[in-house]
């Protein structure tokens, strides 16, 4: 029996909360989950107005962080947020599922199935209705058409991916300690495609964390001269995004950890256990991560007529209210909004989705008020990159250069920042007192 249209479906969904000005937000990551956590806070809990966070994760991980799980130095399982509870905490309501359609005209888009992993339905199509649509869907990797990046390399856009990638780094290092024969060409070896932030702080982090594992007796590999970890950039040096000189002293300090820098070099392919440069050279590697790029998912590109650039993103206004439709607004990632001034979009970055997520809980208030909306400031304070326990290193502010310990504490405070926005003050100080004590009975890595 064929799925009814969700034009039918629309007609057997009764309204919820029509009295209330219904805000729904697409999207749990850095920007949705900071905008709900606060609408939900003040708005939901005194009932003026309707809060709905959608997204098809149960669970929320600050995504700068995806890399720390991925190599072990963050256990997801204890430092994840879990949505429905925190649905409850914080006074707004939470919906399982993700946005595949949208219809403006009547103001609702359209969800699609939720299915377990056997195939089975949890919950099926279904319409959500709105007054305020706040798009903060994110971003994924862009693969920029390479052949067998889909095949062959992992991402870390998701908690899944992250963890998933995790499994394989332990899974490669138990199976090379249980060998008896040599290793093979590129087994224990990872290819990092892409020198931004991602790709540098993840190579610095495998650096620890597979070191890390050989002390809980994987005593047969001389882990220091058999792994290899391979950095390669399309740019001519490593974080075209920030200042050179930062750059230059990140690849220092990657250089005495072994990494392989590789710049200016293309990637024409990625095989199964090896990496095709433009050169022609093959790079053999057991793990693979594509870091190289991001776009914004591919169904904003034909979203019932709203403008979107060449990545899929959602052109906006300074307001961040799309081009087409005052009734729908988009932040992150997932957002093209270039301020006056400006002839670029906003960097994609946690500080930009952060701050758009504090200004549209100024829109949200001044629409409930029918007041017009304030004005987005945007203010560039720096970047930082955490090299592990390594270093930290980055600039702040007006291009004042940290190193050491004040960046790393600078680095940690972003966090914490994004911590005290979802859970309030009281609540992430005791948490952070709790992990500090028990993490120090605790391995070292993540160990399954």
């Amino acid at each position: 029996m064929p799925s009814p249209s969700y034009e039918t479906i629309a007609e057997t969904v009764s309204t919820q909360d029509s009295s209330l000005h219904r805000v729904l937000v697409v999207g749990g990551g850095a920007a949705g989950l900071h905008l709900t956590s606060i609408l939900g806070a003040s708005l939901g809990r005194r009932r003026d107005a309707s809060i709905t966070l959608l997204d098809k994760s149960r669970v929320h991980v600050w995504k700068p962080l995806l890399h720390e799980v991925a190599s072990g130095a963050m256990d997801s399982e204890t430092d994840s947020l879990e949505l429905i509870a925190h649905a409850r905490r914080r006074h707004y309501r939470y919906r399982i599922g993700e946005m595949v359609g949208l219809n403006r005209a009547k103001q609702q888009i359209h969800v699609a199935p939720s299915h377990d992993e056997d195939g089975q339905t949890i919950i099926p199509p279904r319409v959500l209705g709105y007054d305020t649509l706040v798009i903060a869907v994110g971003s994924l990797s862009n693969d920029f058409g390479t052949p067998g990046v889909a095949e062959n390399a992992l991402a870390l856009d998701t908690l899944d991916q992250a963890a998933r990638f995790n499994r394989r780094m332990i899974n490669a290092c138990l199976r090379a300690n249980a060998q008896y024969e040599p290793l093979r060409p590129g087994q224990l070896h990872c290819a990092i495609i892409g020198g931004g932030a991602t790709g540098v702080e993840l190579a610095a982090e495998l650096h620890k964390s597979m070191r890390d594992l050989a002390s809980y007796n994987l005593d047969r590999i001389n882990f220091d001269r058999l792994i290899k970890i391979d950095l390669i950039e399309a740019a001519p040096r490593i974080l075209p995004a920030l200042p050179e000189t930062i750059a230059a002293r990140t690849a220092e300090v990657l250089r005495k950890l072994n990494v392989n820098i590789r710049t200016g070099t293309r990637v024409t392919a990625v095989r199964p256990g090896e990496v095709v440069l433009d050169s022609s050279e093959v790079v053999p590697a057991e793990m693979i991560v594509w870091a190289a790029g991001i776009k914004a998912p591919d169904f904003l590109r034909d979203l019932d007529g709203l403008e979107t650039d060449r990545l899929n993103r959602l052109v906006v206004r300074p307001t961040m209210q799309a081009t087409r439709d005052d009734n729908i607004f988009a932040i992150g990632d997932c957002a093209a909004c270039t301020l006056p001034g400006m002839d670029q979009p906003l960097p994609p970055r946690a500080q930009t989705a952060r701050q758009q997520a504090d200004y549209m809980v100024k829109v949200v208030k001044a629409r409930l008020r029918h007041a017009p909306s304030p004005k987005f400031k945007y203010r560039d304070l720096g970047s930082l990159v955490a090299l592990a326990d390594y270093n930290t290193l980055g600039v702040v502010l007006n291009g004042l250069k940290l190193e050491g310990l004040f960046a790393r504490l600078a680095y940690r405070s972003l966090h914490q920042m994004h911590l005290r926005a979802l859970h309030g003050n009281f609540k992430v100080a005791l948490d952070t007192l709790v992990r500090t004590i028990t993490r120090r009975t605790e391995p070292r890595i993540k160990l399954h």
